[in-house]
């Protein structure tokens, strides 16, 4: 239920917020925002459009999302990863989506395939076109069709939810066209060991699909350090 606060009349709006929220975590995972940069309430309230309790809702729902981090003295930044907190972090992940790979039903069910297939042209794409918001969603959807062939929906729930909190951490992989088409490969070389009903091919591509986008941060987390 939204609350009237004294500086909003009318209720707030939930499509303005979470387009909001949307844009700016867009905006992080394309490298328009870096890590530690501030996010200022009277910025985002003139960017937006918004009141000023629905830009601090905007901003919880990202430090929910773990793209944001609050500081203090400071305030909202943009969150920035330790070296351990990427390599604990995607290890996670590898644990999670190469267990997945070792569950997936096979064979997978021809319907099944050709959706998964129908969303990797649409990557297929939106790489050639180097459209990196389009590569960025339909990234997702495929990684959610892909996962959505598991039989057990907590695993699945968990995958997304980590998947999510790398967001921060992948903008150097999408922003190289080489890490894109990288991806775009792995993706078909999935697809081909489900047709193949190969579960040792499936599962190694999954655990090599998370190496790119872990080392480009780590990459420029050094040469920043460097610096």
């Amino acid at each position: 239920m939204d609350v009237l606060t004294p500086d909003s009349p009318h209720a707030p709006v939930p499509d303005a917020a979470q387009a909001a929220v949307a844009t700016l975590e867009e905006d992080i995972v394309f490298g328009r925002l870096h890590p530690r940069q501030r996010l200022t309430e009277d910025e985002l309230m003139a960017r937006f459009a918004l009141k000023r309790h629905v830009v601090r809702q905007v901003l919880a729902e990202l430090e929910a999302l773990g793209v944001v981090e609050k500081r203090r003295n400071i305030g909202a930044v943009v969150r920035a990863f330790s070296v351990r907190e990427v390599m604990e972090l995607y290890a996670l992940r590898q644990v999670l989506e190469v267990h997945a790979a070792s569950q997936i039903p096979l064979p997978v069910p021809q319907a099944r395939l050709a959706a998964l297939v129908a969303v990797q042209r649409e990557h297929d794409a939106a790489v050639a076109d180097g459209d990196t918001r389009r590569v960025f969603r339909s990234n997702q959807r495929f990684h959610h069709e892909f996962f959505g062939l598991l039989d057990n929906a907590v695993l699945g729930q968990a995958i997304e939810e980590y998947a999510r909190r790398t967001h921060p951490i992948r903008f150097g992989s999408l922003a190289a066209a080489g890490y894109r088409e990288r991806a775009r490969q792995e993706h078909w070389a999935m697809i081909h060991a489900l047709q193949d009903g190969n579960r040792e091919a499936l599962m190694a591509v999954c655990r090599e699909h998370l190496l790119p986008s872990r080392d480009a941060y780590l990459a420029a987390e050094e040469a920043r350090l460097g610096a």
